[in-house]
């Protein structure tokens, strides 16, 4: 295009001098006898052949560009047409682990499965994931505590109210499992005050203790079902599910009434802290209280026995409990033995990668492991968050507390994994439903 460019000044230049010459010599021109118009139309004429040339030359150029990139376009199917094609090959051969009875795959026997294969070729399908849900991590530690309750588990640690020494295995100590709940089975007894302990075997506490074993009057079941009182089982709609169970266990003060649909209306066992019997006025008159079997139990300091805890108990709920007994004398209303929580505690430090708050297991820890002891399959509702997780402690109450989930005076953090790690159930049954299943004692084999 520039030589044509300047082919075109050239002849622009060359037209001006004749043009210039033609206008000099006009005078001889005349007095020659030619006329002047004839000139000019020699001019014009030379100008229109000019613009023809150039114009035939743009568009042999077009066409010659055009040509060029139809060119390239086929070359460029023809390309992707090959690539296909050996692709098509490829996939014609023979897997050699596979059936040497199977029809190789061929674009030409199947023309439409040729084109779904080049096409896949093309563009691969991406697998769907599968579903994720967010559940506890068995591996949490005070890490995932926020400041605050870092700062108080820490002082729990250095307070050390119960004296605990612990002589263990440990930290950290790994079980699988099956051997987790061996572990469990074999050192923590689940048993109850007796007439025969001392100083329950004297004539001031004659006729207070349930005269039948608690393995007598209770179980053995096949599923049951724990119901922690936390606030996300608000809208849960589990009530129905949960009365299905066999058995169901209670904590505290958590009633049944105006929540049915979320927490059902079956109690068979409540287990109560000290401090509640202790403390709560409505203890002795509430008919919250009159259903099912009743449990009580209170810290003692670190492993100590009957008669020592009994001497200095956490709270001392003694009067209460025989005021209870005077009032409902059918009323099954057992004692936890003090030595069970710290059992249990012990297991928990020794399978914690890190030193736990030296205070005993949660009421909710220690109902788990009453019902794996009575029943054959336990459902846990609620102990592990759902997906409704809220710091609401209570889903009878207002109480907002992070504390209610991830601990505080309780090792619960730690409880939480252990429960978290014995789960036979799935991790959308706890996502959804706030669902751990465990297996009871009875069923394993060690």
């Amino acid at each position: 295009m520039l030589g044509l460019l300047l082919m075109q000044e050239s002849n622009i230049t060359a037209l001006r001098e004749m043009h210039h010459k033609s206008m000099a010599s006009s005078v001889e021109t005349e007095r020659s006898g030619f006329p002047e118009h004839i000139f000019i139309m020699i001019h014009t004429n030379l100008k229109k052949k000019f613009s023809c040339c150039v114009l035939a030359f743009l568009l042999f150029a077009v066409i010659c560009v055009w040509k060029e990139k139809k060119k390239g376009s086929y070359y460029g199917v023809l390309k992707l047409q090959t690539k296909g094609f050996h692709a098509m090959k490829s996939l014609e051969k023979p897997d050699p682990g596979s059936d040497s009875q199977s029809a190789p795959l061929s674009s030409t026997q199947d023309p439409q499965r040729g084109r779904q294969a080049l096409s896949s070729l093309r563009s691969p399908a991406k697998p769907k994931p599968g579903p994720s849900f967010q559940v506890w991590n068995k591996d949490s530690s005070s890490k995932n505590l926020i400041p605050r309750l870092q700062k108080i588990w820490k002082n729990y640690v250095n307070m050390n109210k119960y004296k605990v020494s612990y002589k263990g295995p440990g930290p950290g100590v790994k079980f699988s499992a099956e051997a987790l709940r061996c572990h469990l089975r074999d050192h923590v007894n689940v048993s109850m005050v007796e007439a025969t302990d001392f100083p329950f075997n004297t004539s001031q506490w004659e006729g207070y203790l349930p005269k039948e074993n608690l393995r007598t009057k209770a179980g053995p079941w096949g599923r049951c079902a724990v119901v922690a009182s936390a606030g996300s089982l608000k809208s849960s709609q589990l009530g129905q599910e949960i009365d299905d169970h066999d058995a169901v266990l209670r904590f505290n003060g958590a009633p049944t009434a105006n929540f049915q649909q979320d927490v059902g209306t079956k109690t068979t066992i409540r287990l109560m802290n000290s401090q509640l019997v202790t403390t709560e006025k409505r203890f002795l008159e509430d008919s919250l209280y009159n259903e099912g079997i009743l449990i009580v139990w209170d810290p003692s300091v670190y492993h100590s026995d009957i008669p020592k805890w009994y001497q200095n108990p956490d709270y001392n709920f003694f009067n209460n409990y025989k005021s209870y007994r005077k009032l409902h004398p059918n009323q099954p209303f057992y004692i936890l033995k003090p030595q069970m929580p710290w059992e249990l505690w012990d297991i928990l430090q020794e399978i914690s990668p890190e030193e736990i708050q030296p205070n005993p297991p949660s009421s909710g820890m220690l109902g788990i492991i009453i019902m794996m002891t009575l029943c054959d399959q336990v459902d846990i509702y609620e102990f592990l968050p759902s997906k409704r997780k809220t710091d609401v402690c209570y889903y009878y109450q207002k109480f907002f507390d992070s504390a209610c989930t991830m601990g505080a005076y309780h090792p619960l953090l730690f409880e939480k994994n252990l429960v978290k790690h014995l789960n036979e159930g799935t991790d959308e049954d706890i996502y959804l439903l706030g669902k751990a299943t465990l297996p009871g004692f009875r069923t394993i084999r060690c």
